[in-house]
């Protein structure tokens, strides 16, 4: 899966990928896997990127077209995108076991993120970005505005 603006976020910035494997204390391959979709990032990872080079997840997803940098950095806090997540559902009138099929996972594995046992992937995190319209990511995962 190809975070689609990841790249363009570091090129269109004079930033090196080797100055992102080394904030990231990766190998540079790495992040070339990350922005040829070969590998995921990790979403603890693409928001510590986001929130050092000061990026919105909505623009490094490619769901908007610019980048908004008024956000404040993120704390990942489980209780709160457990909720926005259990929100957006039923906002949508779906279920779990609807909403794991169509980002192709257990309704048990999706319930773990709805409860807050665990962060959800961002694979399937960009999955409801295709199910769910209007979708903000930042504002799932509870960011601020400065």
């Amino acid at each position: 899966m190809i975070i689609k603006n990841l790249r363009d976020s570091r090129e269109n910035n004079d930033i090196k990928q080797k100055e992102v494997a080394e904030y990231f204390n990766v190998d540079y391959s790495t992040v070339s896997g990350w922005e040829t979709g070969k590998d995921t990032i990790p979403l603890r990872r693409l928001i510590e990127y986001a929130n050092h080079y000061n990026f919105s997840l909505d623009y490094l997803f490619g769901l908007t077209r610019y980048n908004d940098d008024t956000y404040k950095d993120l704390n990942v806090d489980l209780e709160i995108i457990a909720t926005n997540l259990r929100t957006l559902r039923k906002r949508n009138g779906m279920t779990q076991e609807e909403v794991a099929k169509k980002i192709n996972t257990s309704q048990a594995n999706y319930a773990h993120y709805e409860t807050a046992v665990n962060l959800i992937p961002t694979t399937f995190l960009y999955s409801l970005t295709k199910i769910y319209k209007p979708f903000s990511i930042d504002a799932l995962l509870g960011r601020k505005k400065q």
